[in-house]
């Protein structure tokens, strides 16, 4: 504790001499009415105690100065206290638009005054309408606002405006930690928050040792007796007028039949408050024996009043707040004060809607004594806010700063940030793994997730919507908007329809499947279907070397050999969509036997099946293996043995090569002379190898017209993930495909 005071006073002492050492701090007090001078007050008297730190100004306006009201601002000038401006701001009504219009003549009139006083700071309290005229001149004005009482939570329009006052301020003093919390919540600063207690509070919780008796006797009869007698403090809900009007009817029914001595205060200035006097009037409570009718009572005298009564009944933040501190009970109607916090001394009766209930109420309540509570203060409020004020640095910036919450990778509003994060799920079905990938307008692909193409139909096709589920998911933690699904697979798709007509070999139980239903249902996103050759063009159209290329075809060498035909910039799906099955081209009446049951394809001599087949013939007849090579007993021979052989000097194996490699170019001239591209892609783990026997095919057998095609090797990782995704980019964002 010794510690923390003198780092306090260090604090203190360097923000004097930031300030300047001869620069006192000009505090502004603005006072509205009686209910706000109460909490006000305790701190005008420590302000006015330290002349040496502080100069005081108080400016007091609204119902303070309605003689109705009371014309309260008497008792500040009993206390002492130079007013230095009056300002008359309230437009007497009955309604709402009377509330907006003080409002705006307030506005009109503080300018003039906040001028000449230049305050340093300006403590507004609370949540009244007058206070929001107040916060939002400083503010406007560029003069720094304390805000007391913020972060806390009521009824009625008045959270609303208290809210707001603590948007505009730049310093909050508040009651309870729960309202801390709220006021960090709303992303004020926190080293800006100052968890003082209520200022009343330092009155209040020594009021009991004074004189009570002379007050209660001036107030209500000399023949009262201490908790044999109740005070009566309600206000209308302008947010509903016209039930609170009638829940005060009500109440002074209640209270009639109660037949005990009552002391009701006149409402507050507030929309339907006229109303209420009217009431009152018209049971006859100013001339009831049982009941005196009062405008004001002053705070000290008040606090007597409430600390000895049997009962307190209404709707005043007082009965939830100040009264906790002498257990005295509290009856609370209506919702005006709902959310905040109370001590156990407080009966809430949320729907007084009959006399029978509040008076039932008053049976419970009345001359109990409940433990005092000090949920708004422990006594030391004003000593806490002084030391804060004093701790005001004048040199720090007077723009204030909100403490947002972390957010994952926040994301800019910028155009070019938005196609970026703009992503596709692409889907490949192939004849050993399933993939699925999150992949971005730029080609990036952001996350991928991989497992073995399940045999059936029913387990492979609930592989894919958990996969997707699971990608959809995690691309809201990468910052990725899914604008549909793209699925690239093996066989005779319909595009149309989503549906895959006839699979592959490769693929099992995988035709006359409709794909696009189940998973669009599964994941409410559009789904575009496709065959993996037609993929794999559409990601070199977009993302590789067929981009703004007119004319261009793409061959993937691989498991098998596909692609994909880009005429004059859109994709040929064909009559009955079997266009650009390149692997089927025949080019040998007699050659080796095909997948798809004829003789001589370029896929029965070129694909990765084709060399797998002829290295097995060679190991069978011990004639893969070269010096270089190895191979363990169990190990399966395959495609990558043979082109290793190759590399080795296998004269048998670079035969085989050589001869895919042939007949892999004159399928590329057969379609050369057919569609005539400008380009010619060659895709796939086996592409490389093939390249330059496909350009010596061309220079040897095509027409000369066509000898000029550019052929190349694709320089996209994953072109079917990638074509997948094009599929859904390309229609949602660009509508060319």
């Amino acid at each position: 504790e010794v510690y923390f005071k003198n780092l306090s006073k260090q604090k203190q002492k360097e923000v004097m001499e930031k300030n300047g050492n001869n620069q006192k701090l000009r505090v502004c007090v603005a006072t509205c009415n009686r209910a706000d001078y109460s909490k006000l007050a305790p701190i005008m008297f420590g302000i006015k105690a330290e002349p040496q730190f502080f100069e005081l100004d108080v400016v007091v306006l609204g119902s303070h100065l309605i003689d109705d009201y009371g014309n309260t601002y008497r008792m500040i000038e009993q206390d002492d206290f130079d007013i230095h401006t009056r300002l008359h701001t309230i437009v007497r009504g009955e309604d709402e638009a009377a509330m907006v219009e003080s409002v705006g003549l307030a506005l009109v009139k503080l300018p003039d005054v906040l001028n000449r006083l230049k305050p340093d700071i300006m403590i507004v309290h609370g949540d009244r309408f007058d206070a929001l005229a107040l916060a939002t001149s400083a503010a406007l004005m560029n003069i720094r606002i304390l805000h007391i009482e913020g972060g806390e939570v009521s009824g009625t329009i008045d959270d609303s405006i208290r809210h707001a006052i603590t948007k505009l301020a730049h310093y909050h003093v508040c009651c309870t930690r729960s309202a801390e919390q709220h006021l960090i919540a709303m992303c004020e600063d926190h080293d800006r928050i100052l968890l003082a207690g209520c200022p009343s509070y330092d009155k209040l919780l020594s009021a009991k040792n004074k004189d009570y008796m002379s007050i209660i006797r001036m107030w209500l009869g000399e023949d009262v007796k201490t908790r044999d007698y109740i005070v009566a403090l309600q206000h209308p809900v302008t947010t509903d007028i016209k039930h609170s009007i009638k829940m005060f009817e009500l109440t002074l029914d209640a209270l009639i039949s109660f037949n005990k001595r009552t002391l009701v205060l006149f409402p507050n200035v507030d929309a339907g408050d006229k109303e209420m006097v009217r009431v009152m009037r018209k049971k006859g409570i100013e001339h009831h024996p049982n009941f005196r009718a009062v405008k004001h009572v002053p705070f000290d005298q008040f606090i007597q009043l409430v600390a000895h009564a049997g009962c307190m009944i209404g709707n005043s933040s007082c009965g939830v707040r100040e009264v906790g501190a002498f257990g005295t009970p509290v009856i609370n109607l209506g919702t005006r004060q709902t959310g905040r916090e109370t001590g156990e001394n407080v009966l809430h009766v949320r729907d007084a809607d009959t006399q029978d209930k509040i008076l039932h109420a008053l049976q419970l309540q009345f001359g109990k004594q409940y433990p005092c509570s000090k949920i708004y203060g422990d006594g030391n409020a004003v000593p806490r806010i002084l030391k804060f004020l004093k701790s005001i640095d004048l040199k720090e910036p007077l723009q204030k700063k909100f403490c947002f919450p972390p957010v994952k990778d926040n994301i800019s509003q910028d155009i070019d940030h938005i196609l970026e994060t703009q992503s596709a799920l692409a889907v490949d079905l192939g004849g050993t793994n399933l993939r699925v990938a999150i992949v971005s307008m730029k080609g990036e692909i952001v996350k991928k997730y991989t497992q073995l193409n399940p045999k059936t139909y029913e387990d492979r096709l609930a592989l894919i919507l958990k996969m997707c589920v699971e990608a959809a998911s995690e691309a809201v933690n990468v910052n990725c908007r899914i604008l549909g699904v793209g699925i690239s697979t093996g066989g005779r798709v319909n595009p149309r329809e989503g549906i895959v007509l006839h699979s592959t070999k490769l693929i099992q139980e995988w035709s006359s499947v409709d794909l696009r239903t189940p998973i669009s249902d599964a994941l409410h996103l559009p789904v575009w279907v496709d065959n993996d050759g037609n993929c794999a063009a559409l990601a070199e159209r977009k993302f590789g070397h067929g981009k703004g290329i007119e004319n261009f075809v793409t061959l993937i060498t691989g498991t098998g050999i596909g692609g994909g035909i880009v005429h004059q910039h859109e994709l040929i799906h064909g009559s009955s969509f079997c266009a650009a099955e390149l692997g089927h081209i025949v080019v040998s009446l007699d050659g080796p036997e095909c997948l798809c049951g004829s003789q001589g394809c370029i896929e029965a001599y070129a694909s990765g099946i084709a060399l797998q087949r002829e290295a097995k013939k060679l190991h069978d007849d011990d004639l893969l293996l070269v010096e270089g090579m190895s191979m363990k007993k169990e190990e399966i021979v395959s495609a990558a043995h043979l082109i290793q052989a190759a590399k080795l000097g296998n004269t048998k194996a670079e035969s085989i090569l050589r001869t895919a490699g042939t007949a892999l170019g004159l399928g590329v001239v057969n379609i050369l002379h057919t569609v005539n591209p400008s380009l010619v892609i060659l895709s796939g783990v086996l592409a490389n190898h093939y390249v330059n026997a496909v350009k010596d095919v061309i220079n040897r057998q095509a027409l000369s017209s066509v000898k000029t095609v550019d052929v190349v090797v694709s320089n996209l990782a994953d072109p079917a993930l990638l074509g997948a995704a094009s599929l859904v980019l390309d229609y949602t964002t660009r509508r060319i495909y």
